[in-house]
């Protein structure tokens, strides 16, 4: 995927963390711990838009952009299985979709790891 691609996907990915969290606080009636649930999955949604936005933006300027696309695709896969899941457990109350939210958190944790090793082998500026 481009990084233009990437930056169009963040920009998509936050406006539908903003339509979630509007949907949730306006049209859900969640009690607690449901609706803290809830709250958890926009936050962590939003925070990896933005990371997404962040791989397109960086893309042009970084030595090894082959380790920002993977970041952008762990951002993209953590979010579908963190805050995916955070959203339908948060509705459903099914129990067993919680296995699900930490493979999220991993993938969360290798996409930051990808970015960090990418923005290191960016070269010195003089």
């Amino acid at each position: 995927m481009s990084y233009r691609a990437w930056v169009a996907a963040g920009a998509v990915s936050a406006f539908l963390s903003v339509a979630v969290g509007a949907f949730g606080a306006h049209g859900l009636q969640l009690e607690a711990p449901y609706a803290d649930t809830y709250d958890t999955a926009v936050q962590y949604h939003m925070l990896h838009a933005i990371g997404m936005l962040a791989v397109g933006l960086a893309g042009a300027s970084l030595e090894r952009p082959s380790l920002l696309k993977w970041a952008g695709w762990a951002f993209a896969a953590g979010t579908l299985l963190f805050s995916g899941s955070l959203y339908l457990y948060s509705v459903t109350e099914l129990s067993w979709l919680g296995a699900i939210t930490p493979l999220g958190g991993l993938a969360f944790l290798a996409g930051w790891a990808s970015f960090a090793a990418a923005a290191r082998s960016a070269p010195k500026r003089r």
